[in-house]
């Protein structure tokens, strides 16, 4: 297989279908959700798809690696941090999960009413790869993070790894739509062989 150049530090995007808002009135409100999934594809990256591993991020968290939570990767827009107790990072069988304490800033205050809106929806995170896995699938190239280092989680505007019903959804749409097609053309294929 032709090797691929990745950058040393990546980011992914996640369409979190869980990102939401907990807490309110009296108590503080805290943004909950997936930085990361296990076992889902993501859309084409450089020319290959990507899914992380159960266990990617055991080391990263066990070893208290200073992580910080972001919007849309800017290190000017800090909202969390794991050191400081406002960013709970937790992996668990269905990825990594993120709760996140928003400062009282312009920053965190505006994040929250977009979450609240529904204008913004995603999540990510942002990384260096310990080891990974190459593979073809279905003849897509698949790169499997078998274990990454993590360096922080941001709330974004555009996922990679789109996990939502409504996106598996237009995927069975678009390959039922085809399907008529598909047929008339084998139909057109038969009648003109037929008429060789």
């Amino acid at each position: 297989m032709e090797a691929k150049t990745i950058p040393e530090h990546e980011r992914r995007f996640l369409k979190a279908s869980e990102l939401r808002i907990t807490g309110g009135g009296d108590k503080p409100k805290k943004i909950v959700g997936y930085a990361a999934v296990f076992n889902k594809l993501s859309e084409e990256l450089w020319g290959f798809r990507e899914k992380i591993s159960p266990g990617a991020f055991t080391n990263t968290l066990k070893n208290g690696d200073d992580v910080r939570a972001l919007l849309n990767h800017d290190p000017n827009m800090v909202i969390g941090r794991n050191i400081s107790g406002t960013l709970k990072l937790e992996e668990n069988t269905k990825g990594l999960k993120v709760a996140i304490k928003p400062a009282d800033t312009q920053a965190g205050r505006d994040i929250l009413v977009s979450l609240e809106r529904g204008d913004v929806d995603g999540m990510s995170f942002g990384f260096r790869t310990v080891t990974d896995k190459w593979e073809t699938i279905d003849g897509d190239e698949v790169r499997t993070l078998e274990e990454v280092e993590l360096f922080d989680v941001s709330v974004v505007t555009y996922p990679a790894y789109p996990d939502t019903s409504v996106a598996v959804r237009s995927l069975e749409q678009a390959k039922e739509a085809a399907k008529p097609k598909t047929l008339e053309l084998q139909r057109m294929r038969l009648r003109l062989a037929e008429a060789i």
